[in-house]
Formats: structure tokens, C-alpha cells, sequence
């Protein structure tokens, strides 16, 4: 017995930290690291991938002993990794429930609050319905592997006991401006256009105040407002793939400079 569990030890050492790096990656994920996918998948995914994922890991890392200090530190960055990678991908989505957000607060439907299954609170329904559509197209174009792929590229960017000098994470937390001024150019289309039914609503209640016209403002500018959702909700899938490029690209620069210093 205890022969074999001398021979297991080497195995479960080459598990843990693809293990850890693919659970740390997925509950940071988008879509399936939301509240709608439960722990105990994400841990049978982050398994999975470490048995994929183990030739790859295991041809970079260096020997550390998992019950040692350094084990600890080592564990901690592929924690950290994972943490960041996942984060990376939260930046197309982010900008699409920002745009939801401007939306829902120009046309007067951020009281119209439904619950969200995703993150286990509420949200209005216009970031609920662009989130869930933009997770159709994700997976319609395999995003999926995408994260197995970037997962298994980042042990060789970041072995296993390489530390992190080489992880350059302000380039994640600027790219956060990034996120704003897309939504908002997504969402100027929109703002613009019920600006101007305002205005003309404005002008029309100056001409004639009789007809008090700020009683029916708010149902005009609702409708109009949803008549350019329409509209543009046939661009949304072609803005989010473009995003998620310029997201792939960062990450792919970040695995090409953290592969040229190991």
C-alpha cells in the first residue's frame, strides 16, 4: 500500500498546478465562471483540463515540492495566473453590460430589473439580454476551446516555478478605459438619436404648451429609443467578435513576451 501511494505522489504533483492555474482561470472566466455554473463543474472542468493539460505542464515546470513553502508560493501564482487570464477574457463582456447599462438609463428602462441568473442578483433587461445573446455567439464560434487553448499556451509563457517577473498586469487594469470608451461608442447611435426626439419634444411643448407634450415624452423616447436597439442589434455580434480579437491579442502578446524571457 504504501508503495503505491509513493507512485501516485508523482501524479498527483503533476496535477496540482495545472489543476489549480485551470480552476483559478474558470471561476474568473466569463460565462462559465458565473453564479449560473456550479462550484462542483468548474472543479470537474479544472480537473479535466489538468489531466489534458498535464503533458504540457509538466515538459515546463520545475521540481517543487507541493508541501513545502515554495509549493505554497507556487500555488499561489498559478492562482494568480489563472485569476488574470480570466479577468483578460471579462473585458468584451464587460463592455457589452456597460452598453446594456447606457442603454437601459437613455430610454427609461432601468427600472424594468429582472433576475439575474448569472451573477445570483438583478440586472435590467437589456444587459440581460445582450449578455445572453453574446454568449451565443461565443460559443457558436468555439470559444470554449479558446480558453483551452490560451490555458495550455500560458505554461509555456509561465512554467510552473518561473514566478511571475515576466506577467505584466497593468496592461489588464489600463485596458480598463478601453472598456468605457467602447460602450460608450456603441451606445452614441442610441443616445444621440433620443436626444434629438427630446429636443424636438422640447420645441414642440414651447410652440403650443397645450398639448403637454412632456406627458407623452417619455413613451415617444421609449419607443424610438427601442426601435434603434433593433436596429442595432444586428451589429452586436460583429462588434463582440472584434473585440474578443483585440482581447486574444493581448493575451497573446503577454504569452509571447512571458515565452521570450524563459
Amino acid at each position: 500500500m504504501e508503495w503505491e501511494v509513493k507512485q501516485l505522489l508523482p501524479l498527483l504533483n503533476a496535477i496540482w498546478w495545472p489543476f489549480c492555474r485551470g480552476l483559478a482561470f474558470l471561476s474568473a472566466a466569463p460565462m462559465i465562471g458565473e453564479a449560473m455554473v456550479p462550484i462542483s463543474v468548474r472543479v470537474l472542468l479544472s480537473l479535466t483540463l489538468a489531466v489534458i493539460l498535464m503533458p504540457i505542464s509538466q515538459s515546463t515546470a520545475l521540481a517543487i515540492d507541493p508541501w513545502s513553502l515554495a509549493g505554497a508560493v507556487a500555488t499561489a501564482e498559478q492562482a494568480l495566473l489563472g485569476l488574470v487570464l480570466g479577468l483578460a477574457f471579462h473585458l468584451a463582456m464587460a463592455v457589452i453590460t456597460v452598453l446594456g447599462f447606457l442603454l437601459s438609463s437613455q430610454l427609461g428602462l432601468a427600472m424594468a430589473v429582472m433576475n439575474d441568473p448569472m451573477n445570483g442578483s438583478s440586472s435590467d433587461v437589456i444587459s440581460a439580454l445582450l449578455s445572453m445573446f453574446c454568449m451565443l455567439v461565443f460559443f457558436s464560434v468555439d470559444g470554449h476551446l479558446l480558453f483551452i487553448q490560451v490555458l495550455g499556451g500560458s505554461f509555456k509563457a509561465w512554467p510552473v516555478g518561473a514566478g511571475l517577473a515576466t506577467l505584466n498586469m497593468e496592461t489588464v487594469a489600463y485596458n480598463l478605459a478601453w472598456v468605457f470608451s467602447a460602450a460608450l461608442l456603441l451606445a452614441l447611435p442610441v443616445i444621440f438619436s433620443t436626444l434629438v426626439v427630446q429636443m424636438g419634444m422640447g420645441l414642440l411643448n414651447r410652440v403650443s404648451p397645450s398639448l403637454n407634450l412632456f406627458s407623452l415624452g417619455f413613451s415617444l423616447v421609449t419607443l424610438f429609443g427601442l426601435f434603434m436597439l433593433t436596429r442595432m442589434l444586428s451589429f452586436i455580434p460583429d462588434h463582440y467578435l472584434r473585440m474578443t480579437q483585440q482581447v486574444l491579442d493581448l493575451i497573446d502578446r503577454g504569452l509571447k513576451t512571458g515565452a521570450g524571457h524563459v
